[in-house]
């Protein structure tokens, strides 16, 4: 087995066509069925149903390109760390975060970050609607900030950061803002803006249903700084982690028998084809003081 047959076989796997695979690898088609079918020789089964325009990947064919993924990003992350230090380059980092996590608690650990690794330069993502620990697997994010922990994997490292609770948020001026602690009754009186992209959306509105309070929201927003502006100004209240806020002229309290919170947690790649400075970067945020 050699490099070659890694790229070849991706592009494969990618387009499901040998002709066009063969192009982007810049081979000829012989060229590169012949080495797909050493490839399947030497693992000693088909990698690809061979059917025309419906062409398909096998079980096997699907493990193989996983890990053949592992592969190409290890060499990828060989050649980009040489090539920094024999030209004297920044190491660039791509680290995505939840759009639910505020910035608060990390711009302490990120500077520390940058402190102790002169050669890194850091990229910051935002996470789509539906990313998460998946895109860290497929290269896309050397690493990520999640608000809770991914599914179990052992090609995933998962180092936990600290928890948050869930609180009211409301403006300074709020009348509830006067309040310690405020009851699940009061919040019943005053506008609510809704946070369709917390994780804790379907928690949240039970505790406030069987608690009475049956809030109807006449603004939704999936956007934070949309609904964080909208409570800042006073003209709603909503429950965000006591961490989150972006906007000035918020305050949170405490809400009387709410005890959810999260656990954040930093996710890399497991094992020796994760970047070194990433693998620095999670032992970091292990030590960190996040309190």
């Amino acid at each position: 087995m050699d490099i070659n047959q890694v790229r070849y076989f991706l592009n494969l796997a990618e387009t499901l066509n040998f002709t066009e695979a063969a192009r982007r690898s810049r081979v000829s088609q012989p060229s590169l069925t012949r080495a797909i079918q050493r490839l399947e020789e030497e693992l000693g089964s088909p990698l690809i149903y061979r059917d025309g325009k419906h062409s398909r990947l096998t079980a096997l064919g699907r493990d193989i390109q996983a890990e053949f993924m592992r592969i190409e990003l290890a060499l990828r992350n060989v050649r980009e760390h040489s090539e920094s230090t024999v030209l004297g380059r920044h190491r660039v980092l791509d680290i995505a975060v939840a759009t639910t996590i505020g910035p608060a608690k990390f711009t302490a650990f990120l500077a520390d970050v940058l402190g102790q690794l002169p050669s890194v330069k850091i990229n910051m993502h935002q996470l789509l609607a539906g990313e998460g620990a998946d895109e860290v697997l497929s290269g896309k994010y050397h690493a990520c900030i999640l608000p809770g922990m991914p599914r179990p994997n052992p090609k995933l490292n998962v180092v936990p950061l600290f928890r948050e609770r869930f609180l009211l948020a409301c403006a300074k001026d709020h009348p509830l803002a006067g309040n310690d602690v405020v009851t699940t009754g009061a919040l019943a009186s005053y506008p609510y803006v809704d946070r369709l992209a917390c994780e804790f959306h379907t928690q949240i509105t039970e505790h406030l249903m069987d608690n009475d309070a049956v809030m109807q929201p006449r603004f939704s927003a999936e956007r934070e700084d949309w609904v964080q502006q909208m409570v800042a100004e006073g003209l709603a209240i909503c429950i965000m982690p006591e961490h989150s806020a972006v906007v000035q002229g918020i305050v949170t309290r405490p809400v009387q028998g709410m005890s959810l919170e999260r656990g954040l947690v930093f996710v890399t790649v497991s094992g020796s084809g994760t970047p070194l400075e990433i693998r620095k970067i999670a032992q970091l945020a292990a030590r960190h003081d996040w309190s």
